[in-house]
């Protein structure tokens, strides 16, 4: 295909969007950044409407806008299974995370447990899963990020992609090490604001082309995709065998608990004022994400019944081009006005969306880095010779590192079903800790820590003797072969081991918990007193 027509006007716009949003950064960057409720928590000033866009804008990944719309396009009825997982999985935050979270903790995951917990083991732990899930979840967005400017380039080479990882890597940690949460914050409003517009502008578009009648859409995209009704129904991406239905169920369990579990989410709840802010902010957060998903199940069918699977497929195997396909064809088609500015439109928010989202896993993950893990080590040795902000700083651009190495490597894999590894492995490593500190009042450190690496361990291993790492064309490492675990998602074991080990540890120990501390935690999750 001729990109030519479609490239400049694409470019200017992720240009201006970049220019925004460094300009943002360097506004961020003057304000005080020294203390650490500046730097992770923006000084606890935002409102409920701006953190309820900034937690949606942190949300909507580019797994949702390329990825889920491409495996809907692809696979139909199957694709959705990713929509509903991450729209559901809102419900549980809403009503037994968000509130007793800001309530229990100042920054990170880890202060919540260790309102009750002995600290340096627990902050070890926590901190140590809160990065290794970040780091799952940045390269997915590096995948879509590679894959998205390879299409505006008009090259699928090696070498382009290579240097737009390296490149959206460099302007994360850019974000993060000036901008703080203030700055992240606002390029996520931003980003939440435009992905909005965009989705919306398409969906409208594609509803017009069928007379309004979604039956029509859905009719449509059954007779192209080949499938005929099979489209419509389950069997195509996860197909009819008992480890295909495992799978399946692996990966819904990982999409309804790993929301709760993820570090650069429960980090949002952290800058606003109060619990009722925060409660406030995921009412907000579950309009715009609900609406939004269900937007990608229309561009997914419309998609497939206006540009056919083969097409969609031709362009990228894994689906991930659809959205920005089918806006040139809704804008007129390659060479048309109309097409041209569509399709660098979506581009640009496609980009606009991979940025913002990797800016705030990476502030998370730095917050874990210095906040947790160096916060307890350097104070046990007397060696705490850095301010914590100067390590978050640092500990961005290590990550930002690793993620360009891993992103480079996972290049070719669907964004939405990396993210779905992550979700796996934040619900099997943190939620049950975070759960059984809230509402167990027998749980140990034992247990927790028991529980922490019980999940974290497991899901890492069979991550890695999975179909998703060998033995197969698409893998990590094609040409090797030690896939002994036939699920692609581990969440079906490793979730309940989680679980399992957090009791076992508890109930095996010796140690017993300590009433008062429990008491005094269970008061201040459920009333916020004494809450920072």
């Amino acid at each position: 295909m001729n990109w030519h027509d479609d490239r400049l006007p694409a470019l200017v716009l992720v240009t201006v969007f970049v220019a925004v949003t460094l300009a943002v950064t360097t506004w961020a960057a003057h304000r005080r950044q020294g203390t650490p409720e500046e730097f992770y928590a923006g000084g606890r000033l935002f409102s409920p409407v701006e953190n309820g866009f900034a937690i949606a804008g942190d949300y909507m990944s580019a797994a949702s806008f390329l990825g889920i719309s491409g495996l809907i396009a692809l696979y139909g009825y199957d694709g959705m299974v990713y929509a509903v997982g991450f729209l559901v999985a809102w419900l549980l935050v809403l009503f037994l995370v968000a509130e007793l979270v800001r309530n229990c903790g100042r920054f990170t995951l880890a202060d919540v447990l260790v309102s009750r917990l002995r600290e340096r083991p627990v902050r070890v732990a926590s901190g140590t899963a809160s990065v290794l899930v970040s780091l799952l979840y940045l390269v997915a967005q590096m995948v879509g990020a590679g894959t998205l400017v390879a299409l505006l380039l008009g090259d699928t080479g090696p070498d382009v992609r290579t240097w737009t990882v390296v490149g959206v890597g460099a302007l994360m940690i850019v974000y993060v090490a000036f901008g703080g949460m203030r700055g992240t914050t606002w390029i996520q409003i931003i980003k939440a604001v435009l992905l909005m517009g965009g989705a919306l502008t398409l969906t409208a578009l594609v509803l017009l082309r069928f007379g309004g009648d979604p039956a029509s859409l859905l009719t449509g995209a059954a007779e192209r995709s080949g499938y005929g009704d099979a489209f419509l129904g389950p069997g195509l991406l996860f197909g009819e065998s008992w480890v295909s239905r495992a799978d399946l169920i692996s990966l819904g369990l990982a999409l309804v608990l790993g929301t709760a579990g993820l570090p650069h989410i429960l980090a949002r709840f952290y800058t606003v004022p109060t619990a009722r802010a925060a409660r406030r902010s995921v009412m907000w957060a579950v309009g715009l994400i609900g609406g939004f998903y269900l937007m990608t199940i229309v561009l997914g069918f419309g998609a497939a019944a206006l540009l056919g699977p083969d097409t969609v497929r031709a362009d990228n195997a894994a689906g991930n081009t659809a959205v920005p396909l089918l806006a040139r064809f809704l804008g007129g088609g390659v060479g048309t006005t109309g097409g041209t500015v569509l399709f660098a439109v979506v581009a640009a928010i496609a980009f606009a969306t991979i940025l913002a989202v990797v800016a705030g896993i990476t502030l998370a993950s730095s917050a874990a880095i210095a906040h947790d893990l160096y916060g307890s080590l350097a104070r046990r040795r007397g060696r705490r010779r850095l301010g914590e902000v100067t390590v978050a700083r640092l500990a961005a651009i290590g990550i930002g590192a690793l993620a360009i190495g891993l992103g480079l490597l996972a290049r070719n894999l669907n964004v939405a079903f990396l993210v779905g590894l992550a979700f796996a492995v934040a619900a099997s490593a943190n939620l049950p800790v975070l759960l059984y500190t809230l509402f167990w009042r027998r749980f140990t450190t034992r247990g927790a820590l028991w529980a922490v690496y019980g999940g974290l361990l497991p899901a890492i291993a069979l991550v890695t003797l999975s179909p998703v790492v060998s033995g197969s064309p698409d893998a990590l490492l094609p040409g090797l072969n030690f896939a002994w675990f036939p699920l692609q998602n581990p969440g079906i074991v490793s979730i309940p081991l989680g679980f399992l080990a957090g009791w076992l540890g508890t109930v095996s120990g010796r140690g017993r918990p300590d009433p008062y501390r429990h008491a005094e935690t269970e008061v201040r999750a459920l009333t916020g007193a004494g809450a920072v």
